[in-house]
């Protein structure tokens, strides 16, 4: 019972029939949320908090990449590597060196190292963020991490209720490209983040799948940056002629390092070179169908026959297909990446049959041999 004196009257509660009205509301409105049972309940707190607090995993990983752990690790031969010898080989405050252990249990724990014998050693996942790695994803990593990139995830609940074209727009008042343009620094991060994600791709394509080249004598890679991808092919195939297009402010300085290897100026929606193959290696997904329509329409024009081996080639996304959960996963979340950032998206196989024939392709073919990716072949 409670005593509540109101003005000259005093009124007497009792609690307990208040608590049960509350819970009978709450009951009613909230979904049963209160009838599940206590292991229910701490699962369904697990669940969110993971989600709550999985950042810490990309941040820890980035925090290892800058400390030079994998490096360090990997500079020791073969061996696990004791707690006491990393903490030595890494350029820390010596008030800090206490803490590294959990810095470690915690990547050791998302399985990007091992301990073994009160040592360390890495795994595949770790050894692809070594420096001298060919296909090193840490540049891709620090460039998705940077502050300009992440900023805009704070604001994607503002951008709901907004006209902005994205997020990254509403959190730094210009479109992300032109940002790039603006801040030369974060442009460098991004561009090598791009080309070490490039290197990566080469590697599995010209390492396992060089037939999709097979009777090239010409090849355009379009909104090929600084030629990353290109060099490689041209260096695989002397005898094909390869051709980097992008943005004057991207090419204009560069020169072909190859007799069979040059750059060109140029907008994809307005013109695009001829050549017997056109490579789309991340640019689709950059930008909304109708534009997307517009880019395939010109590699159309520009696609020469060459016998019928005439063909554009695509790297993206095939959302939903034979993958694993965690591919899925991937998958999704690029999505949502490309929806904050740039006002792109990932497509399912329905969605780029639309496009494809919108632009006037006659077929196409997908072949998953890219991980989470896929190689699209649409031919005239």
């Amino acid at each position: 019972m409670i005593y509540i004196t109101i003005g000259h009257t005093t009124k007497v509660f009792n609690l307990d029939n208040y608590f049960s009205l509350f819970v009978l509301n709450m009951n009613m409105e909230g979904g049963n949320m209160l009838a599940m049972g206590g292991d229910e309940l701490l699962e369904a707190q697990s669940h969110i908090w993971n989600h709550i607090f999985n950042f810490i995993n990309s941040m820890s990983l980035k925090c290892a990449i800058q400390l030079g752990i994998p490096d360090a690790i990997h500079s020791h031969g073969p061996n696990p590597v004791p707690l006491s010898i990393l903490v030595s080989s890494l350029q820390l405050h010596p008030n800090k060196t206490q803490f590294i252990y959990r810095l470690m249990r915690l990547l050791t724990h998302s399985g990007f190292f091992v301990q073994q014998e009160e040592g360390y050693i890495l795994t595949n996942s770790s050894r692809l963020l070594l420096k001298d790695n060919p296909c090193a994803v840490s540049p891709f990593l620090l460039s998705m991490l940077q502050p300009a990139l992440t900023d805009p995830w704070q604001f994607l609940s503002i951008w709901f209720q907004t006209d902005d074209q994205t997020p990254f727009e509403t959190a730094h008042g210009v479109p992300f490209w032109k940002y790039m343009r603006n801040k030369p620094k974060e442009g460098e991060v991004f561009n090598a983040g791009m080309a070490s994600d490039a290197r990566l791709v080469n590697s599995v394509l010209l390492g396992k799948h060089k037939s999709v080249f097979e009777g090239v004598k010409s090849l355009v890679d379009v909104g090929g940056g600084t030629g990353t991808m290109a060099k490689a092919i041209s260096q695989a195939f002397p005898q094909m002629e390869c051709t980097v297009f992008d943005l004057p402010q991207v090419v204009a300085h560069l020169r072909g390092d190859q007799p069979n290897l040059n750059y060109v100026e140029g907008d994809m929606f307005k013109r695009i070179p001829p050549a017997d193959v056109l490579l789309l290696k991340w640019i689709l997904h950059d930008w909304s169908d109708e534009e997307c329509v517009e880019i395939l329409k010109n590699c159309k024009a520009a696609i020469r026959s060459n016998g019928n081996k005439g063909k554009v080639m695509v790297i993206d996304i095939v959302l939903f297909g034979n993958y694993k959960k965690d591919s899925m996963e991937t998958q999704l979340l690029f999505d949502m990446l490309m929806m904050t950032l740039v006002g792109g998206k990932e497509r399912e196989e329905k969605e780029w049959a639309k496009l494809i024939k919108e632009a006037g392709f006659g077929s196409y073919k997908i072949f998953p041999i890219m991980g989470v990716r896929s190689l699209v072949e649409i031919y005239p």
